[in-house]
């Protein structure tokens, strides 16, 4: 061992390999089992902010949102036992979301490991199916090398959450050990130049090509390019499940979202298609709807599929060209493909548009409040950059379907369907770009699961704009009770404070809206406020989407009962 390396509690080891990682914010809920950490990290507080939030599920869906908004893994932190199963919500967000993530763990000390001494658990077990890799730190002198490691997996190929259990005495234990020489960094996959020209030829070939987009690794300058790509080859562009800020909205080509609710022009343009590229999501249940948007396993059409996670060409589907690549370097190499057809293929672009267009325009439904022409309003107002957060509900649909996302990185919402991720979620934007408006689409359901992080807010000056859909009910729920036991409604009501009042009595600005007229002025004011406001719209029970009303639902579950 070299006479010049620095004696260190295993603590203040992992504290500076955070720092030479380039972690710049940690979200944590403290506990003694990790003390030595926080006492390390201490020592870089200049460089690295610790977020304190008030439930370890808001520490780590603010981790996971860090995480999908830069590309780089977001930190998180908790203590043992009900610490960590609090935090295993954000950890199941990232590894479905394929969100880079390094979860850190207190554990109990070693000479109590498999006594089920206070608060143990064993998290390779616990966590196994729910990250990429999990592992405990049983020697001080290995934490660089475990950082390293936990680092280069959560970027690697298909990114994902890493798990790191810390037992208490381990990070007390001090020895001298050289830190890492560098960083790391996602290494690059390519496709291979024989899968482009396979896809050059069947495109060339094809009447009607549709390409859909999403999922993780995605850069600006990788949007940019696909979008060259499509609109150069004439195809027309829908993104996966919350990936509507992978393709401008605003671009000639883009044709909707392909998730819940997907326009029913849409799903049939896609079954119509004879040559279906993928570039990036999964082809999970959500996106294929079900798995009978595409027929499995065998596609009626010819399906390119690129992923960068090798694993996921072939799991459901059998592609007809499988090309294992991130996105920019995809994209960059798609861009450059010849025998352009756009020409040619006008009139399917243009149909598929049109179809867009009259999706996105507010429908009529129940009720003084129409949340469809606040959004519009919204999509019209805010500035280009503004990052949108949605958690789970029927209120989301409208965020969905009436916003254009027109930059990349404005969109935060869990292809996991978890409530409560829009609250953290928009507080970890704000806090990481403070420069952008940040707004948090809520139902009332979706905000009590975390709205206690609003106390965060206050804390650390995240001025975000909470949206508070209030409809006495979870929504979601009570559709599918209506359409399967109607009228035999249990257990989806509810009983909720007064969320506006329950704001000002955190310190931030909160306001009612009862009309949608109202709602660009109680908007400016929150604005105005300068500080975390909440938005509380009253909507009638009766508008459950925008195309159904409630009653309409019941009458169909009753139908088919009958039937």
């Amino acid at each position: 061992m070299s006479e010049s390396l620095k004696v260190r509690a295993g603590g203040h080891i992992l504290a500076d390999q955070l720092a030479l990682q380039g972690v710049d914010t940690v979200f944590c809920v403290p506990g003694e089992s990790y003390l030595a950490v926080i006492d390390g990290l201490y020592n870089h507080a200049n460089r690295i902010r610790m977020i304190n939030t008030r439930h370890e599920g808001g520490a780590a869906n603010m981790a996971e949102a860090y995480g999908k908004l830069t590309g780089r893994p977001g930190i998180c932190m908790v203590t043992r036992g009900p610490g960590a199963t609090n935090a295993s919500i954000g950890l199941h967000t990232a590894f479905q979301d394929s969100t880079p993530m390094i979860l850190f763990v207190g554990q109990v000390g070693r000479d109590a490991i498999d006594r089920e001494a206070f608060q143990e658990m064993d998290y390779r077990r616990v966590f196994g199916e729910m990250a990429k890799w999990v592992a405990e730190i049983d020697d001080v002198r290995r934490i660089p090398e475990y950082i390293s490691r936990a680092f280069h997996t959560a970027l690697s190929g298909r990114p994902g959450p890493v798990v790191l259990a810390l037992p208490e005495d381990m990070l007390t234990e001090s020895v001298a050990v050289a830190d890492i020489a560098h960083p790391a960094t996602a290494p690059s996959i390519a496709p291979a130049a024989a899968d482009m020209m396979a896809l050059e030829a069947r495109l060339a070939a094809a009447e009607r090509p549709f390409m859909i987009v999403g999922g993780a690794t995605w850069t600006e300058a990788a949007v940019k390019d696909i979008e060259e790509f499509a609109a150069a080859h004439g195809i027309p562009v829908g993104a996966s499940l919350r990936s509507q800020d992978c393709f401008d909205n605003r671009h000639p080509n883009y044709a909707g979202d392909v998730g819940i609710a997907i326009n029913p022009k849409l799903a049939q343009r896609i079954r119509e298609s004879d040559l279906l590229i993928v570039a990036g999501p999964r082809l999970g249940e959500m996106t294929t709807q079900g798995y009978t948007l595409i027929e499995v396993p065998n596609p009626a059409m010819s399906l390119v599929h690129v992923h960068p996670g090798v694993s996921e060409l072939g799991r459901v589907y059998l592609p007809d060209i499988a090309i294992n690549a991130r996105m920019p370097e995809f994209a960059a190499a798609a861009r450059g493909l010849t025998g352009g057809r756009a020409e040619s293929r006008a009139s399917w672009v243009a149909a598929a548009r049109e179809d867009y267009l009259e999706r996105i325009r507010p429908t009529d439904v129940p009720g003084p409040v129409n949340l469809g022409k606040i959004v519009a309003w919204l999509n019209e107002t805010l500035p280009e950059d503004a990052i949108i957060t949605a958690g789970a509900g029927n209120y989301a649909v409208w965020a969905h379907r009436f916003f254009q996302h027109k930059k990349f990185r404005t969109q935060l919402a869990p292809t996991s369907g978890a409530m409560g991720y829009s609250v953290p979620a928009a507080i970890s934007a704000k806090l990481t770009e403070p420069g952008r408006t940040v707004v948090s689409f809520n139902g009332d359901g979706c905000f009590m699961m975390l709205g206690q992080e609003l106390a965060t807010a206050m804390q650390f000056d995240a001025a975000v704009i909470f949206i508070i859909v209030n409809n006495g009910m979870l929504g979601t729920i009570r559709m599918h009770q209506e359409r399967g036991y109607p009228e035999r409604v249990h257990a989806t009501t509810l009983a909720n404070p007064d969320f506006a009042a329950l704001a000002r009595a955190y310190g931030a600005f909160g306001e009612k809206v009862t009309r949608t007229e109202d709602f660009a002025g109680v908007f400016k004011a929150a604005q105005a406020a300068g500080k975390a406001a909440v938005i509380e719209l009253i909507v009638d029970s009766e508008a459950l989407t925008p195309e159904q009303s409630l009653a309409a639902v019941r009458a169909q579950g009753k139908m088919a009962k009958a039937d």
